[in-house]
């Protein structure tokens, strides 16, 4: 932790009218500004001046600005001593720990107080402040790594936070699971797993197993601290899918309302937060398993393998689909960045009909029952008569999703919103050209993937998955393996819960999407 040096502990003998102000000697202020703390001390901004190659470059500034959202704690100490930490980004990269210090000499008890509220106030906003954490950290995940960058890049900012910690090392597959099933939930506000996408979907199916699965899921939300290949949670709802900055996101983040997704496959039932994949996408994921010290490069490696291939993957697919045409799509999109309220838990009940309830929980959820009942029944089921069904002789790729990113630089979904009760699925033909493969792909990373003519885009809240004539194959759940078997998905509005910067994906969302007609 970078400690600023003491000022002298003398202080000016009357303090401005200024609430907004605080005066010290030497010349040292600090102000309260519309959206951020300046901090005028000489020895501290030069700290803080612009650097290249290490070298300062430019005049000697006299002050800085500290991002109300780098705000972590305000406090004074028990000898007098104001102290105020904050995340100090060292680079693009990395967030570090530091904190100014200021004796308070005769500054008055009810003038710093109420300056210190309002600092907090403004650093935290709607955010709870000392969330308490359940940290589960993987040591295995991805490249591997995640006990260094827990205890280098994330723990020290959580403790400069104050948020109490809870951290377990995980030691083999599914132990979070077991974990989350029997957690005293009243006991934590957020449940943060330090690893790839595969703990956070241990996390989530560990809390739907619960007699209280409901309760549970609305009342402890599910964070993530990227330590793995793809790290999908972290770059949709962090905004990043660097460590120290998805901390600080977390630190800062709001409970939000959470779609979740029920796969049923044989007589098993799970739940999904993010994706199911068959095709090229599910054989880049999964069959480069022996790949992860690559890190997120294993899916690319493993896409240039298979995309000359021009394999296909014989299907049925069933959906019950909601929004069929793309610029109704948009449209969709639009009134859920523009008017939607992520305070505002929706949900759908038994009937299919929207509600809204808020903070609040339904009847059926008080009585703290597990999950909801399946409401178009499982894969054994007979398929309703208001489903679509086709046949594919030559499906290259189906992808459905629920969140936007899949990894970094991976938007495939870019009209998925997190509480709408719907999914968003794609799928392509297989015997494109690889010319025309490398194109859809390529315009994932550009954000025109929605508009690809090659791609057909789909919001629907339920689908079956039948493969034909192949007897194996990748079927991926979430980045998790599953047998190659039909499968079905069903989506519950308002599931789950997450914490988000401001309720809303971190995503761009579909090219023009601002200009659709609502």
């Amino acid at each position: 932790m970078a400690e600023a040096a003491l000022v002298g502990a003398s202080a000016p003998e009357t303090q401005p009218a200024l609430d907004n102000v605080l005066l010290f000697s030497k010349g040292v202020s600090l102000n309260l500004a519309a959206d951020s703390l300046v901090v005028k001390d000489k020895a501290q901004a030069r700290a803080h001046r612009s650097k290249f190659c290490g070298v300062s470059v430019g005049s000697a500034p006299t002050e800085f600005t500290i991002p109300f959202y780098n705000v972590l704690w305000a406090e004074v100490t028990a000898a007098g001593v104001l102290a105020i930490d904050y995340a100090n980004p060292v680079s693009k990269k990395h967030l570090r720990v530091a904190k100014l210090s200021y004796p308070l000499g005769d500054i008055a008890h009810d003038v710093i107080d109420l300056w210190l509220d309002t600092l907090l106030a403004r650093a935290y906003e709607l955010a709870q402040r000392g969330k308490r954490a359940k940290v589960l950290v993987n040591p295995h995940a991805g490249p591997g790594g995640a006990d260094k960058i827990w205890e280098h890049d994330v723990k020290p900012l959580f403790e400069a936070a104050r948020m109490p910690l809870d951290v377990v090392r995980t030691k083999f597959s599914g132990e979070a699971v077991e974990i989350c099933e029997q957690l005293d939930i009243d006991s934590y506000d957020v449940v943060i797993p330090c690893s790839g996408d595969g703990l956070p979907y241990e996390c989530i199916n560990g809390l739907g197993k619960r007699p209280d699965a409901r309760r549970a899921l609305r009342q402890l939300a599910v964070a993530h601290i990227p330590c793995g290949s793809g790290n999908a949670m972290s770059c949709n709802l962090n905004g990043t899918h660097r460590p120290s900055y998805a901390a600080l996101a977390i630190i800062k983040g709001v409970k939000t309302p959470f779609d979740l997704m029920s796969i049923t496959q044989g007589n098993t039932r799970k739940l999904s937060f993010l994706s199911q994949s068959v095709g090229i996408i599910a054989e880049c994921d999964l069959g480069t398993e022996n790949m992860r010290w690559l890190g997120a490069a294993r899916f690319n490696v493993g896409l240039v393998q298979r995309i000359f291939s021009k394999k296909v993957y014989p299907c049925d697919i069933s959906m019950k689909v909601e929004i069929p045409e793309k610029v109704d799509i948009k449209a969709h999109y639009k009134r859920e960045r523009t008017e939607g309220d992520y305070t505002t838990r929706k949900e759908k009940d038994l009937a299919g009909e929207s509600l809204l309830s808020g903070d609040s929980t339904s009847s059926e959820t008080e009585t703290g029952d597990g999950l909801p009942p399946l409401r178009f029944g499982s894969v054994n089921d007979k398929l309703p008569d208001d489903w679509e069904t086709a046949s594919y002789d030559r499906l290259g790729n189906f992808y459905c999703g629920n969140m936007a990113w899949m990894a970094p630089d991976a938007n495939f979904f870019t009209a998925a919103c997190p509480n709408d009760g719907l999914m968003d699925v794609v799928f392509n033909d297989g015997d494109i050209s690889a010319a025309k493969y490398l194109d859809l792909l390529t315009s994932v990373e550009s954000g025109l993937l929605f508009d690809n003519p090659h791609v057909t885009y789909r919001k629907i809240s339920a689908y079956r998955f039948t493969p034909r004539n192949q007897k194996d194959g990748y079927i991926s759940i979430d980045g998790e393996h599953v047998p190659f078997e039909p499968f079905q998905v069903e989506i519950h509005q308002g599931l789950g819960t997450v914490l988000s910067k401001n309720g809303k994906y971190e995503a761009a969302g579909p090219l023009d999407w601002e200009k659709a007609d609502v």
